[in-house]
């Protein structure tokens, strides 16, 4: 359960930073459900890479640095999932 925890922390993040950059760049939104759908596996993947980086992300003692890693690792990467699926379907639908 102690794991789950910041997984947990970066899927919420992640559809929270989805939102946020859908709302920004609006040309690149897919829509509330889609921007939180793309942003919980940003979120995911952000924290997972964070994690293979060395960067703590929460594994092992969840302590407030951890779980500010989470969080930005989650948000950041949602945010950065979002822009790169919307501009690739607003290519593809040129």
């Amino acid at each position: 359960m102690e794991n789950l925890v910041p997984l947990i922390i970066q899927l919420v993040s992640g559809a929270a930073g989805g939102n946020i950059a859908g709302s920004l760049m609006k040309n690149l939104s897919l829509g509330t459900l889609g921007n939180s759908l793309v942003g919980i596996l940003g979120g995911g993947i952000g924290g997972q890479l964070l994690g293979m980086l060395g960067i703590s992300t929460g594994v092992g003692d969840m302590d407030i640095g951890s779980i500010v890693g989470s969080i930005a690792g989650g948000g950041v990467g949602g945010g950065v999932l979002l822009a790169v699926v919307g501009a690739v379907k607003k290519a593809l639908n040129k």
